[in-house]
């Protein structure tokens, strides 16, 4: 699907049916200019989305939901009006125009942009999952991959699984003439087993997920995910009660960088620096970790969950790096923060859905590759833990102290991995943790999507 034909579709799809067009929308920022205001926006939303839970061998549990509306948006200097609706009409949107003026300046009306439609890039094809496969052959998926599971190993003794879908069509139209649109699929297949020896029950997980069709989840990644969940469960069956203390922890790539997004990704969105809360603020051009550590935002990345072709303020989402060789270079922004912080915008902006306003927060984060391998970072530490995946965890913006689980973990004596240990929960402080890296990975990766 080319641009136009994709901008055609998402016209089609929030604007046509409810008898509105470029002009019609001109007609309501006139509305809304008629007071002195710094920016507007509309953003509209239409999304399909489903789940189907399988456990023990039966589906228990689907669901099926359409949304749609549309939220206006008035900033004047660091104040934001908002109004959404979910009846997408002219009436509806003159009404939310009129309360959104409350916070404007004195002043004459302001000129109008011609709509004009934006640039974005294509990254991933505006695929529709829910449509893509029919009811019967998603439950055939699941039971599939339950099957493989059990057959893994004789010692599974439940299997629960799921299977989740959206499509989603979104357009945005702003006061300075841009309108952008988007269709954005999103998938997600996970599983859970349980094993059970010796009157003795661990569990593991696994599963993956992002913007493509269930034609993605072929037999053989059905049976990848079935051996990581079965093999992180079974080795929890020996794994030994992780010892308390400070240690050297190795972490292990994909998953485990959960840890960075929520430790010190989060720390860098421009709305916790411009209030001055995030353990970050005011340090740009510091060194704020240690050499080498190169973290960057990725939002046009082919197919991870956390791509986006245009972000939710209609912007392109470029490559940003945040921290290089160890200094920070700057904070992820949105329009808003952005003209507020006078700096560049990064294409941030997200929306919970088009009834919040957006907010400057992650795509894709990660730390770039380093020079070591996995088994010359394990034969460097003494003592230590390796935790090769994570579980749940939180932080503390302000402060930026987290603690997370780990759900498959290892000592290292003697710079070898020896017994498994479970119960590890790793307790810090991000930024401090940044100064503290001694030795990185060049086996970089992005989790498969599950998260």
């Amino acid at each position: 699907m080319t641009t136009s034909t994709l901008f055609s579709t998402a016209t089609q799809t929030l604007l046509t049916p409810y008898a509105l067009d470029a002009g019609r929308i001109e007609q309501v920022f006139g509305k809304m200019m008629a007071h002195r205001l710094d920016y507007a926006d509309l953003y509209f939303q239409y999304s399909r989305a489903e789940s189907w839970s399988l456990e023990e061998g039966i589906v228990k549990s689907g669901s099926f939901s359409i949304d749609q509306g549309v939220g206006v948006r008035a900033v004047s200097g660091e104040k934001t009006a908002f109004a959404y609706s979910d009846d997408i009409s002219l009436n509806a949107l003159e009404s939310a125009a009129t309360a959104t003026r409350a916070i404007a300046r004195q002043g004459g009306t302001q000129t109008v942009a011609q709509l004009k439609q934006g640039t974005r890039r294509d990254i991933y094809l505006p695929h529709d999952p829910i449509a893509s496969l029919k009811d019967a052959d998603k439950v055939a998926l699941l039971e599939r991959l339950e099957g493989y599971a059990r057959g893994m190993d004789n010692r599974v003794v439940q299997v629960m699984a799921s299977l989740a879908g959206e499509y989603e069509v979104v357009l945005v139209a702003r006061n300075d003439g841009l309108m952008n649109a988007d269709i954005r699929p999103l998938v997600r297949l996970s599983l859970q087993v349980i094993v059970e020896s010796n009157g003795k029950r661990e569990q593991g997980s696994a599963g993956g997920g992002g913007r493509f069709g269930y034609d993605y989840f072929d037999d053989a990644l059905l049976k990848k995910y079935a051996a990581e969940a079965v093999h992180q469960a079974v080795v929890n069956l020996d794994a030994q009660p992780a010892p308390a203390g400070n240690m050297t922890v190795v972490l292990g790539n994909g998953w485990p960088g959960i840890l960075l997004h929520e430790a010190i990704g989060h720390g860098l969105e421009g709305d916790f620096n411009r209030k001055g809360s995030s353990a970050f603020s005011g340090r740009i051009g510091e060194r704020v970790a240690a050499k080498g550590v190169t973290v960057v935002d990725d939002g046009p990345i082919l197919t991870p969950r956390g791509s986006l072709q245009v972000d939710d303020d209609g912007n392109a989402t470029p490559w940003t790096t945040l921290i290089e060789d160890g200094i920070l270079k700057g904070y992820l922004q949105d329009s808003l923060n952005a003209r507020l912080m006078g700096v560049a915008l990064t294409g941030n902006a997200r929306r919970e859905s088009y009834a919040h306003i957006p907010m400057p927060r992650m795509t894709n984060t990660m730390m770039m590759n380093g020079d070591k391998t996995q088994a010359e970072i394990i034969a460097s530490v003494k003592h230590g833990l390796f935790a090769a995946n994570f579980g749940g965890g939180q932080v503390d913006i302000t402060s930026g102290k987290f603690v997370f689980s780990t759900t498959e973990a290892y000592m290292i004596e003697d710079g070898k991995i020896t017994h498994p240990v479970k119960g590890a929960t790793l307790i810090g402080n991000g930024p401090d943790a940044l100064t503290r890296v001694a030795m990185i990975g060049n086996d970089m990766a992005l989790d498969s999507g599950v998260g």
